[in-house]
């Protein structure tokens, strides 16, 4: 029994040192992390499950591994900002795949990206010809970032000079049926404002509102718990 309390409580000191470690390390997606990035991410988490099964290394020597690894991270992360030759060094740099509708081979001999990657990649963007590509750069991160030509772009409003209301992001009313008060302030309006939106659509009470929003064209969106 006393070896399964012990188990349990190593368990959750190393989930949450593990979660605060990731969090310190900063906020990037799995698919955007630098080589450097991924090979500590992988360490942490290789020492946080030696660390369980094997009990002759003590919780602090786990969290100290843990702790110099982060500490290692974040210096070498605040390095690489200070410094460009080292940055290329630990990231490696974009490299140009495709230019002006015509594939770099040598390029892609150096970088060992197939050409299947690359039409893959070509197709998940939505692109059917390399002739219609003015350039294409793999990122550091292993994504192809594509650019059209100009007469392959799809029309846009700048193009024909329409104006078009600017774009913000919509501001949550309602949430799991809790009324954002703090939000209401943030607009200049009340519950008892909010209440006759609603009831516009047919609800008379808030808890029935499972998410509710407001654009900044000042258009309502309510979705209630209830689809049918």
């Amino acid at each position: 029994m006393e070896h399964f309390w012990g188990l349990l409580l190593r368990i959750t000191l190393f989930y949450f040192v593990t979660l605060a470690s990731m969090r310190l390390m900063g906020k990037r997606e799995i698919g955007k992390l630098s080589i450097f990035d991924l090979v500590i991410s992988i360490m942490i988490a290789e020492v946080s499950a030696t660390a369980l099964m094997d009990h002759e290394i003590t919780i602090g020597e786990g969290m100290l591994i843990i702790g110099t690894l982060v500490l290692l991270q974040i210096g070498m992360s605040w390095l690489t900002l200070k410094s460009i030759s080292l940055r290329n060094l630990v990231d490696g740099r974009p490299t140009l795949l495709i230019a002006n509708g015509k594939i770099r081979d040598d390029e892609m001999r150096r970088t060992r990206y197939s050409l299947s990657d690359l039409m893959t990649q070509l197709r998940d963007k939505n692109v059917a010809s390399v002739s219609d590509v003015e350039f294409a750069i793999l990122e550091t991160t292993g994504k192809l970032s594509v650019f059209p030509k100009a007469e392959k772009r799809p029309l846009t409003a700048e193009d024909i000079g329409l104006a078009v209301p600017r774009t913000g992001l919509p501001l949550p009313l309602i949430v799991d049926g809790y009324v954002m008060d703090e939000n209401l302030e943030k607009i200049g309006k009340t519950r008892f404002w909010l209440k006759n939106e609603l009831q516009k659509a047919g609800l008379r009470e808030f808890k029935k509102v499972f998410y509710c929003s407001i654009d900044n064209q000042g258009q309502i969106y309510v979705d209630t718990y209830d689809d049918k």
